[in-house]
């Protein structure tokens, strides 16, 4: 399946996400770049939802605008669709994704949510399916549930194991990824004392997890412009191969290894 605009167009392979330090002008400014795909988890990533609302206003089909819900009652999730719509004064949404599946949820319920938002997209209030999720168990379900169009998943140098099964597995099926914390919270980007190469730029990041034929867009959450445009180099730099990759993986064995919290090591 192919990630498009609702005028038909390819997806740009970076998406600028939310982040509540963000500028606002970082919205006008992905979009002059060319980015056109935008993810925001809840109304509380003002700046963003303000930037995609004037943006809309201009040029609603093509933007690719995605958005979700915790919530796993499905009364709940159709008044966040609602709530959504009404903040961005469009009608369709993009995507809409069942968020952070995590293994306290009942799986029946995470079902019963995306068979009501397929519902949506039969009605036309949206036109993608999706699921976030880091446990790759849960992973596995969910793309072999038949319920989702779009996979968002962790994955990046210091966690690798998708590469086993969740991400071949999608190819497979033919359902693309998204991926997100492509930096690792940022923990990418700080070195570490037994590793005696050049650090790794965001930008690097970016590459290594785009170059997986699974993953079709990687999420970024810059602050400002400058680190936006820092973010856009991504967009012409040359595939990563080889020694790069191999070099990178290194590193990120032993950034894995540092872990950050009860967060960073409950899905390993």
């Amino acid at each position: 399946m192919l990630l498009e605009t609702m005028a038909g167009k390819p997806l740009c392979p970076l998406g600028l996400a939310g982040n509540p330090e963000m500028e606002l002008a970082c919205v006008s400014a992905a979009i002059q770049a060319g980015m056109n795909a935008f993810f925001f988890y809840n109304l509380s990533f003002q700046p963003l939802v303000d930037g995609l609302r004037d943006a809309a206003q201009k040029d609603r089909e093509g933007l690719f605008i995605a958005t979700g819900s915790e919530d796993r009652d499905v009364q709940g999730i159709r008044n966040d669709l609602d709530q959504v719509k009404m903040a961005l004064q469009v009608d369709v949404i993009d995507a809409f994704f069942a968020e952070y599946v995590a293994p306290s949820d009942h799986l029946d319920d995470v079902l019963d949510v995306l068979g009501e938002i397929q519902a949506w997209k039969k009605a036309g209030k949206v036109r993608y399916v999706g699921a976030s999720v880091h446990d790759r168990e849960l992973a596995l379900s969910l793309l072999l549930s038949g319920q989702i169009d779009i996979l968002m998943h962790r994955y990046n140098m210091a966690h690798r194991k998708s590469e086993e099964e969740v991400l071949p597995l999608a190819t497979k099926m033919g359902i693309p990824v998204i991926s997100f914390t492509n930096t690792r919270w940022g923990s990418l980007l700080k070195g570490h004392t037994r590793w005696q190469g050049p650090i790794p730029s965001a930008t690097d990041c970016y590459r290594f997890v785009l170059r997986h034929p699974a993953v079709a867009l990687a999420w970024s959450a810059p602050r400002s412009r400058e680190e936006l445009q820092a973010n856009l180099s991504v967009l012409k730099a040359p595939r990563m191969l080889g020694d790069e990759v191999a070099q990178w993986k290194a590193y990120g064995d032993l950034i894995y290894g540092v872990g950050m919290d009860a967060f960073e090591t409950r899905w390993p």
